[in-house]
C-alpha cells in the first residue's frame, strides 16, 4: 500500500506537471500522479483546486491553472529607471517567472554564487544564476566552467591563444586551463533576492 500524498506534496507534483507539460494532467495522469486508485478522489482534487483558486473553471466547464498554481506574476507595466515620469498602474500581462527565464527547463539548473569574482558584472556572493547546460558559449557569455578540475563562474573568452576565462573584478587575474576544460552551462539570469 502506497504512503497517501499530503497537499503540499500534491500541488508540488502538479506545478512540476503543468511546467513540464504546460497544461493541467487528465484524469488518468492524475490518478497516476497522485497515487489516486479512483476517479472520484481525482474530483474532489480538482474541486478543492478551484475552491482555493489554483485553479479556474472556463466556458464549458474545462480547467486551466491559475498563477497561483504556475508561479505568475502580474506584469503592471513600465518604470523609468532614469527621470521621474508618470505611473500607472495597469494589468499589461500576466508573466510566468519561468516561462520568462527558462527556455530549456530540462537542461536547465540554479546554482548559489560564492566569491566576488563576478561583482562587476552585476553577480555578487548570494545571488543565484540559472544556467543552462549544453548550450555553446558564444565570446563574453558568463558561464560555469570546471578548469583544471575547479569549478568557477567567469566570461567565456576565445582568443588566438584558445579559451581563457575573464572574471569581472579588477583583483582576480584571467584563467587559461593548463589540464582540462569543462563547461557546465552557460549563464541566462541572475537573481538577487532584496531583504
Amino acid at each position: 500500500m502506497s504512503r497517501r500524498l499530503s497537499w503540499e506534496e500534491k500541488l508540488r507534483r502538479l506545478r512540476e506537471f503543468c511546467r513540464r507539460e504546460r497544461r493541467l494532467p487528465g484524469y488518468r495522469e492524475a490518478m497516476a500522479l497522485m497515487q489516486f486508485s479512483s476517479s472520484n478522489a481525482v474530483f474532489g482534487m480538482f474541486a478543492r483546486l478551484a475552491r482555493e483558486g489554483f485553479v479556474h473553471k472556463g466556458p464549458g466547464g474545462k480547467l486551466s491553472p491559475t498563477g497561483r498554481l504556475t508561479g505568475s506574476v502580474r506584469l503592471l507595466g513600465a518604470v523609468a529607471a532614469g527621470f521621474p515620469s508618470p505611473a500607472e498602474e495597469e494589468l499589461a500581462d500576466i508573466l510566468s517567472l519561468d516561462e520568462f527565464l527558462i527556455r530549456r527547463p530540462e537542461a536547465t539548473f540554479l546554482l548559489t554564487v560564492s566569491g566576488d569574482s563576478m561583482i562587476e558584472a552585476g553577480i555578487h556572493p548570494g545571488d543565484l544564476v540559472l544556467v543552462e547546460r549544453g548550450a555553446s558559449p558564444r565570446n563574453r557569455d558568463i558561464v560555469v566552467a570546471q578548469v583544471d578540475d575547479e569549478w568557477t563562474l567567469k566570461y567565456f573568452v576565445r582568443d588566438r591563444d584558445g579559451v581563457r576565462l575573464e572574471p569581472a573584478n579588477r583583483k582576480y587575474p584571467p584563467i587559461r586551463p593548463r589540464r582540462s576544460l569543462t563547461i557546465g552551462g552557460v549563464v541566462r539570469a541572475v537573481i538577487r533576492k532584496y531583504s
